[in-house]
């Protein structure tokens, strides 16, 4: 019953953070999951997970929506996607997990020590969509979508809502997408219907306690959440690929 409990409580955990942020179900549990089950059958839990959590909370981030400004992120996604699942089968986890975690580590630590993160100014619907080229890649290869947008709406100072409206529709078409890849490639085993039995309650949970959660943050706080979140995640990351 390890393994169960451990996918459990990931599923708790990144669903809260799913709630909270509008991303990071893969960025919370893929360093715990690892430790027990293979890359194969914990990247298509991620996106089953990923998908639930978004659906569940998307009804009160719709209002939220700037379309003009999102689809450059989904157009590049759509294209990242195919990428990212090739390589699943292709590029070995403790490589990724370990050059993953160092770029995480190293840019949150430089943005949460500064008073105030650099503003990006340049950069339009094509940047988006280069941003989002990147996102498809990531969640393709392993449920990660939500870094490079994260990372790009610190740099450019978008508010809260106006963040979370990208992560929420990027991440959960961008990931919906990718489980219909892992699909037709076979990737959603048996085994993945059976840990999902575990994982999906608590996913549920965590997402509607994040989501409550939401509200009470002002865009400084939500800033700095994804900030300490990311770099979490790539700590975890760097550490799960050294003690393999």
């Amino acid at each position: 019953m390890l393994v169960e409990l451990l996918i459990l409580f990931g599923a708790v955990a990144g669903g809260l953070v799913s709630g909270l942020t509008g991303f990071g179900t893969g960025l919370t549990v893929l360093a715990l999951w690892l430790m027990v089950i293979p890359p194969t059958v914990a990247a298509p839990l991620v996106v089953i997970c990923s998908v639930v959590a978004q659906l569940q909370t998307l009804p009160s981030a719709w209002g939220m929506i700037d379309w003009r400004r999102i689809w450059p992120f989904l157009l590049g996604g759509l294209i990242g996607i195919p990428v990212g699942t090739e390589l699943l089968g292709n590029i070995g986890t403790v490589e990724f997990k370990a050059v993953i975690g160092i770029l995480l580590l190293g840019y949150c630590s430089l943005m949460l020590t500064r008073r105030t993160a650099p503003k990006v100014k340049l950069g339009g619907r094509w940047m988006n969509g280069i941003v989002g080229v990147g996102g498809g890649i990531l969640g393709g290869f392993a449920g990660l979508s939500g870094i490079l947008p994260s990372v790009w709406a610190t740099l450019k100072h978008w508010s809260k809502d106006e963040a979370r409206s990208i992560f929420q529709t990027f991440n959960l078409t961008v990931l919906a997408v990718s489980g219909i890849s892992m699909t037709v490639q076979g990737f959603l085993t048996l085994d993945v219907a059976k840990l999902s039995l575990f994982a999906l309650p608590g996913t549920i949970f965590g997402a509607w306690l994040g989501r409550r959660l939401y509200g009470r943050l002002s865009d400084e706080q939500f800033n700095r959440t994804v900030l300490v979140l990311l770099m979490l995640a790539g700590a975890s990351l760097i550490v799960t690929s050294i003690h393999r």
